[in-house]
């Protein structure tokens, strides 16, 4: 058997957007994918739908997989003829123990390539406003792990050298330690005017930032319960952030939003809502499965409605597999949705929405295996829609890791398959719900929710996504 082929990917810090190309083409070419804690999770969605997922991840308390472990699940796919990505936050470079995992790769002679990611002790920096080095303001830059296999944990370095020497110092996941970093730094000459910043979750909607000196930020890391995942920084361009914080400007910053999803791949509402700062976790992960059809009667309806865009591109794949001429298939063409109608168009066909569609002339609905049957209307269905159960446990800690404060429906055939989805993880959608701001796209939509018995909270004044922005970013909703 061919041996196959290991990338050891930089997710970056966290913002979806900052994987590199080169990274991401990695994910889309898998056929195996380790992931840690700090990948962010939605990179996954970019993945074949029949990818392995396999979660390496580290929590401060416990490790699910020893390094060891992970390395030799990397040759053991790679040997097995697998494509395998190990996917690591930020650079696999720094702190991300590259180093090991490559050297086991070639010990087995297993080809593989490093790439490259945005490192977080540069990329959440730059988030929360703050340059590492700068021309008035510092010099040089260092990166320092902040805990490591010495007794208690505490690092053991070269106080002096980074207290009288570099300018600006990020410390990886030192919370803990901080009361240790703060003293030692102090005590071997950097003053204790210094300002530093602790900034959790950098690049993420949820990012947080808490600003001192090494003189009191750790009374006040304790006042507020400041937690890892987070960057420590210390030095005179923290300073800068007075001038230049872009990020936490957004209109969304802190908006942590619960999704609920009616297609496979990310969709351009979540685009949107991350484009102006929120996080957004979108739930079900749905899979879908073609399903071979029977066109024989298709030329003989005088009206087909397609139910979602995805059964436009299945019913005219099937088309054209079998050989149909198009031309004999003169229905009237209308879609459930704008999306539906906007896919038929792009294909050069006349469609309207189905509100528009007369009561008379026979009917065919395509669409998956979720149609519901009605009166005087035949059913096509060209494939099954079924929840990937791979991202179950990605969901439940995407959940547990965050704080959402805002649930969407975008459309009313949203709002079923979201509660029995959480049904099928043991979760109750009311309860979820409860103290979340529950935001409806339309009026039909927040029927929908209402007599499904879930909280309602109001509707952006349009059904798109640049009026719900808006509507979000003009509110502070109480219960959240």
């Amino acid at each position: 058997m061919k041996t196959g082929k290991v990338f050891l990917v930089g997710a970056g810090p966290g913002d979806v957007g900052l994987i590199t190309v080169k990274g991401l083409e990695a994910i889309k070419q898998a056929e195996v994918i380790l992931y840690d804690r700090l990948a962010n999770p939605k990179l996954l969605e970019f993945a074949a739908s029949d990818c392995e997922l396999i979660y390496c991840g580290k929590l401060p308390d416990r490790h699910i997989l020893r390094q060891e472990n992970i390395n030799d699940l990397l040759v053991a796919k790679a040997l097995a003829g697998k494509i395998v990505v190990r996917l690591k936050g930020g650079d696999p470079g720094v702190f991300g123990r590259v180093g090991e995992e490559a050297a086991a790769l070639a010990h087995y002679q297993i080809p593989f390539e490093i790439v490259p990611g945005i490192s977080s002790g540069i990329a959440a920096p730059l988030y929360a406003g703050i340059p590492v080095t700068h021309r008035d303001h510092a010099e040089s830059f260092a990166v320092v792990t902040a805990h490591d296999k010495s007794e208690g944990g505490k690092p053991r370095l070269d106080w002096e050298g980074l207290a009288r020497g570099v300018d600006t110092i990020a410390f990886y996941m030192g919370v803990g330690n901080l009361p240790f970093i703060c003293e030692n730094l102090v005590n071997h000459g950097k003053p204790a005017s210094t300002p530093v910043i602790l900034i959790q979750w950098g690049t993420f909607g949820r990012q947080k930032t808490l600003q001192g000196t090494l003189a009191d930020i750790t009374e006040k890391a304790a006042a507020a319960k400041f937690s890892n995942p987070a960057i420590i920084l210390v030095g005179e361009v923290v300073s800068l952030r007075e001038k230049i914080n872009w990020f936490e400007k957004k209109p969304l910053y802190s908006r942590q939003i619960l999704l609920a999803r009616t297609g496979e791949s990310v969709s351009c509402l979540a685009q949107e809502l991350m484009k102006h700062g929120a996080d957004v976790i979108e739930f079900p992960k749905w899979k879908r499965t073609i399903l071979p059809v029977d066109l024989t009667n298709v030329p003989s309806y005088e009206k087909i409605l397609f139910t979602s865009p995805e059964s436009v591109a299945e019913f005219f794949i099937a088309v054209f597999e079998e050989g149909i001429d198009i031309r004999t298939i003169r229905a009237d063409f209308y879609g459930a949705s704008s999306k539906s109608v906007k896919a038929l168009k792009q294909r050069g066909f006349k469609a309207k929405l189905a509100e528009k569609m007369p009561e008379s002339g026979t009917l065919l609905i395509v669409g998956d295996d979720r149609i519901k049957l009605e009166r005087n209307a035949d059913i096509l269905v060209t494939s099954k829609k079924e929840i990937d159960r791979q991202f179950v446990p990605i969901f439940q800690r995407m959940l547990e890791e965050s704080d959402v404060n805002t649930m969407v429906f975008p459309s009313s055939a949203s709002v079923e398959p979201f509660v029995e989805a959480l049904k099928e993880c043991g979760i109750d959608a009311a309860k979820l719900l409860n103290g979340l701001q529950v935001v409806s796209m339309g009026k039909l939509t927040m029927t929908v929710v209402e007599a499904a018995g879930l909280p309602s909270h109001g509707m952006p004044e349009k059904a798109t996504k640049e009026s719900l922005v808006e509507y979000l970013a003009g509110q502070t909703y109480e219960g959240a």
